[in-house]
């Protein structure tokens, strides 16, 4: 993953940057990321949850703290966006940034940012270019670490012996008419045990059709292989990995619109990685240099791709 050339802050797709607000002491976010390296996952988790705990100082590249123009700045690295942070007071008098600053919890810029596919870059001054959180990380802090898988996801095509549990699933979905297909994964995390997950592709979510989409998970699991984790995903999830890994690459094992036949034909267009790299079997992130230009002190200002200026 190389580096890519620093954009100026134009408006941001996330609109105001939302106000700040006290949050941990800094020095848990600052220890977590001296320890990230490659390979390092447990480090990287550490690093997650203290982000979800802690605080950063967001670089604003016009306007102040809970103004209406108030943007934040923005890198690109290898085409993918990227909002800068420092962790501390001094990080940021270290960095040389001498336009405003916003300091907001993680979580809430976790939120803010991941539902436009932008990720958080912390001390992109420091020695070796500091640390990329991709925006598929930033979704796992803001709806729970532990309820997430954690990244990178190596992702196949299911090997288990679960006849039965499969065409239990198949019958009885004929009879939850909300339920269009079903699709199937081997999703192996980068801490934590695998699981079978299983795509859900529903006409509509009425607490009526959770319900009983509920109780036929239920039903199948009770004939499942013993020892196996079994998981559920949204196919309409458009910001889960593992559904767009199975909308990619996994034919429906249930297919109601054709006929409950497993789909037939090309498979539908690729989306986008949720990770800035996908070029092993699994997702990645990484530590990178700065981007080109980055100076400590704000880059000319260039339109934000696909986002007019004002």
């Amino acid at each position: 993953m190389s580096a890519g050339a620093v954009a100026g802050g134009a408006p941001g797709p996330w609109g105001q940057a939302p106000a700040g607000r006290p949050g941990a002491d800094p020095r848990a976010l600052e220890h977590a990321l001296r320890e990230v390296a490659p390979e390092r996952w447990e480090a990287y988790e550490a690093l997650l949850q203290a982000l979800a705990d802690g605080q950063v100082w967001m670089l604003l590249w016009h306007g102040t703290p809970g103004s209406p123009d108030a943007q934040y700045g923005n890198m690109e690295i290898s085409g993918h966006g990227y909002a800068p942070a420092v962790t501390s007071p001094e990080q940021l008098a270290a960095s040389g940034w001498t336009r405003a600053h916003e300091v907001i919890s993680g979580r809430e810029i976790a939120a803010s940012l991941y539902r436009t596919r932008w990720g958080l870059w912390l001390n992109p001054h420091a020695p070796g270019g500091g640390v990329g959180v991709p925006w598929a990380d930033l979704r796992r802090i803001a709806a729970g670490l532990d309820r997430l898988p954690a990244g990178p996801l190596k992702l196949s095509e299911p090997q288990v012996p679960a006849q039965q549990f499969f065409a239990l699933l198949e019958r009885q979905a004929v009879e939850v008419r909300a339920v269009r297909s079903l699709r199937r994964a081997w999703v192996q995390p980068s801490v934590g045990e695998p699981y079978l997950a299983i795509g859900l592709d529903l006409y509509e979510s009425s607490p009526p059709t959770v319900e009983a989409v509920r109780a036929l998970m239920q039903r199948a699991i009770a004939v499942a292989p013993e020892g196996l984790a079994v998981s559920t995903v949204a196919m309409g999830d458009e910001y889960d990995p593992v559904a767009l890994w199975m909308r990619a690459n996994a034919r429906p094992f249930y297919d109601r619109e054709a006929g409950g036949r497993p789909a037939t034909g090309p498979y539908p267009p690729v989306p986008p990685p949720p990770y800035p790299s996908q070029a092993g079997p699994g997702y990645a992130y990484g530590t990178q240099p700065p981007a080109q230009g980055w100076q400590g002190q704000p880059p000319p200002q260039q339109p934000w791709p696909g986002y007019p200026g004002r």
